[in-house]
């Protein structure tokens, strides 16, 4: 099972996003089940578990993991591909996000825009380097601060723009035959906050 896989097609995508098939994936995300015990997980008659467990497995989103003997029965252990799963852009590709079409770097909209061109392009990358049975050479960096004051996230922004600038004048080498282009992202924004769990005093209260 892999850890996380991007859907990339219209119809697979339109399968995840039912409630009753979301539910199912998670399910078989925890482990391998029958449509028999599914039903009893999420309430369901088995055929109409079966139904969703069909369509699933058509677009690859679930798999047989075995078969086991029960009575005069033979059942099929079904298992999800993923551990999670992405919607690529590509599943809307006429209406997904273009950073061309609008650059502002203090827009947050333009950042959602290269998170979904990030999200599109990688998934894409990862199929391919799976059918070739290679490895993906990627890098990823996250991390938190706290900024001061707005002045303070200014001036990490400028130095963290000239830095990034000056390395990317330093290693390009455009004109290198047999090089590889390698698009770089970097991207600053709020941390959410965490919802509250309620104290213990306020639940009894």
């Amino acid at each position: 099972m892999l850890d996380v896989t991007v859907i990339e097609d219209p119809e697979a995508a339109a399968v995840s996003l039912d409630p009753i098939r979301a539910r199912l994936l998670a399910e078989l995300a925890a482990g391998p089940a029958s449509a028999t015990m599914l039903a009893g997980q999420v309430g369901l008659p088995r055929q109409k578990v079966n139904y969703h467990l069909k369509a699933l497995e058509r677009h690859g989103l679930v798999e047989l993991a075995g078969e086991r003997r029960k009575g005069n029965v033979t059942e099929r252990l079904m298992r999800a591909t993923a551990a999670s799963y992405v919607i690529s852009p590509l599943a809307l590709a006429a209406v997904q996000p273009d950073p061309d079409r609008f650059r502002d770097q203090l827009s947050a909209r333009w950042l959602l825009a290269l998170g979904a061109r990030l999200v599109r392009d990688v998934g894409q990358l990862i199929t391919g380097a799976a059918k070739a049975r290679q490895r993906l050479a990627t890098y990823a960096l996250d991390g938190e601060v706290r900024f001061a004051s707005a002045a303070e996230r200014a001036a990490f922004i400028e130095e963290l723009t000239a830095g990034v600038s000056a390395l990317i004048r330093k290693y390009d080498a455009p004109d290198t035959e047999g090089g590889r282009d390698h698009r770089i992202v970097v991207a600053v924004h709020p941390t959410l906050k965490e919802p509250q769990s309620p104290s213990p005093q306020t639940e009894l209260e």
